[in-house]
């Protein structure tokens, strides 16, 4: 069983879907003003999400590639915060790894007040891994820190979500801006971080 969240007047109202989303459908399914959340996650030891992730690493890489956005190349390579893939609420309830370009330098240890540098880019990449032994590759989500006065409605921040075929479901800055204005309404409780969620303690890493 999975979840719709659909926004709705700033409201998140979750429907229940029924059934399996295979990759390819889960990838295609842009039609919608929100992104699945699965209802069912799997409770996987770190050994064992660490695993998933890199059975399926290399197709996600190639996947989010064809959206052929620049700041996203090769995000791979880039510092990663946590030690293990870990479950996201916030992200539809899927493991993710947070990434950060050379540029977030100060990322892991931002305090209160603090800012990221402009040209800042946060990589979340996701899985689905569900109770019934589903695995599969879930969407990418980032934020880009733009130049002072950029989007003000968005505190200068760029939200984009990439599905795992590339293509791309929206951008706050560009194409379905809408779809995805949720994602700074989200980070708002995170204000005083700079917008930023951080990686949850048992997990995190010195980068």
């Amino acid at each position: 069983m999975i979840k719709r969240h659909l926004q709705a007047g700033g409201v998140v109202v979750a429907i229940a879907v029924s059934g399996f989303v295979s990759a390819t459908g889960f990838a295609q399914n842009t039609d919608q003003d929100a992104h699945l959340a699965i209802e069912n996650p799997a409770d996987l030891s770190k050994v064992d999400a660490n695993s998933h992730y890199k059975s399926l690493s290399k197709r996600m890489q190639r996947g989010y590639a064809a959206a052929q956005l620049d700041l996203l190349m090769n995000y791979q390579a880039w510092p990663l915060f946590n030690d293990a893939p870990y479950i996201s609420a916030t992200h539809g309830q899927r493991y993710v790894n947070s990434y950060a370009n050379r540029m977030a330098h100060n990322y892991g240890t931002l305090q209160e007040g603090e800012v990221l540098p402009v040209g800042s880019v946060l990589a979340k990449d996701s899985m689905t891994v569900t109770d019934e032994g589903n695995v599969h590759p879930g969407a990418l989500f980032v934020m880009e820190k733009l130049p002072a006065g950029a989007n003000p409605e968005t505190a200068d921040w760029r939200y984009i979500m990439v599905m795992p075929d590339g293509s791309l479901f929206g951008d706050t800055m560009g194409f379905r801006a809408p779809e995805v204005a949720y994602c700074h309404v989200c980070h708002e409780a995170v204000a005083d971080r700079d917008y930023t969620f951080y990686v949850p303690e048992d997990y995190r890493v010195e980068n």
